[in-house]
């Protein structure tokens, strides 16, 4: 009678279907190069769902404008971070696929970036040529925005018509509150909290045009006081509240009170308004509120690279050092931490579960 249940086990899970994930990430250049990180800015740029401006005066601006400067000035910020294997943000992305790999067996796990390699493609000829008819797109963002999350999502079902392949799809979108991902966030900052330590949450910055453009009411984003603060219906799927429900989430796990962090928002391009307040402008006036000891988190990023890295952990501390400040703490982003990669293989795992038999 077993043998029999153990074999009905296995024919079930045949028709299922073979499941498979693809994991997608912004980006990379190939190498630390002025050459390669022009090619990487090319397609990052060029992307209307990145600079969401009329085609000619985009193409203008990034071919006339950033790209005759901007490469030379980003390589050597590149080579400063570049890990033995490689670009630190592709060697992680590596690591966590090839954890989940290990750790659940009975799904295939292939990692992509939006932009440069191992392209959206790849990753998805790979996964057809193993045999998946069950495939989640997930891009690794906790929270949505159409710079990352609807880019890698086009991108993913335009490259799937290229190939001519239909499997059942299945996408995540955002998880800014799945206590899989606050948890071992949480944890991953705790050892570095104090009494004296004041905790920073810095978020990537995204043009506030990018945010209007999801209140479809045309009412709230930008014009309610504290709108990212304030959940209703027209803000569910934008970013600033994604973030700042983040930050409520860990704050409450760690029993933070307000008097013991912040939020701001870095890595901004271009003279247009961004999210408030800045990493920059934040830093600066912590140190005259009389911060002397800070430590930085960075919930937007998954896996460390250039933001993380560098901009926070070298340019950041350089500022918050000049202004006064004498102890900084940048953490490390989640990377392939055990809690975080059994937390986001139980994501995965909810979502198949989630597809009606």
């Amino acid at each position: 009678m077993r043998e029999q249940i153990v074999k009905l086990v296995e024919r079930s899970k045949q028709h299922m279907g073979k499941k498979g994930v693809l994991l997608m990430n912004v980006g990379t250049p190939d190498e630390p190069t002025v050459a390669s990180v022009k090619t990487y800015l090319r397609e990052f740029l060029l992307d209307p769902d990145v600079i969401d401006i009329p085609a000619p005066l985009r193409h203008l601006l990034v071919r006339g404008i950033i790209l005759r400067t901007r490469p030379r000035k980003i390589a050597p910020l590149y080579k400063k971070i570049w890990m033995d294997d490689g670009s630190p943000l592709r060697v992680y992305s590596k690591r966590i696929t090839d954890n989940l790999s290990e750790l659940n067996q009975d799904i295939d796990f292939e990692f992509a970036m939006r932009y440069g390699n191992p392209s959206i493609r790849d990753g998805l000829e790979k996964l057809r040529s193993r045999g998946v008819e069950e495939l989640l797109l997930l891009p690794m963002f906790p929270h949505y925005a159409q710079a990352t999350t609807e880019s890698s999502l086009k991108h993913a079902y335009k490259q799937l018509a290229a190939i001519d392949w239909t499997p059942t799809l299945l996408e995540m979108g955002h998880f800014e509150t799945a206590e899989e991902f606050i948890v071992p966030l949480s944890e991953s900052i705790r050892p570095h909290l104090s009494e004296d330590t004041h905790l920073l949450f810095s978020y990537h910055g995204l043009p506030v045009s990018h945010v209007k453009r999801i209140d479809f009411s045309n009412k709230h984003c930008q014009t309610v006081e504290n709108c990212c603060a304030v959940p209703c219906d027209a803000n569910r799927l934008c970013y600033g509240r994604h973030c700042h429900e983040t930050t409520m989430a860990v704050v409450e796990h760690l029993g933070l009170t307000p008097d013991q962090w912040s939020l701001s928002y870095q890595s901004r391009l271009g003279p247009v308004k961004w999210l408030e307040p800045s990493t920059t402008k934040t830093v600066e006036a912590l140190v005259k509120k009389g911060v002397h000891k800070l430590a930085i988190v960075a919930p937007a990023f998954l896996a460390d690279g250039l933001e993380t890295l560098e901009e926070l952990n070298i340019g950041i501390r350089e500022e918050f050092i000049e202004h006064g400040g004498t102890e900084l703490k940048v953490i490390n982003c989640l990377n392939d931490d055990q809690q975080w990669i059994e937390g986001l293989e139980q994501l995965i795992r909810k979502e198949f579960d989630a597809v009606p038999a």
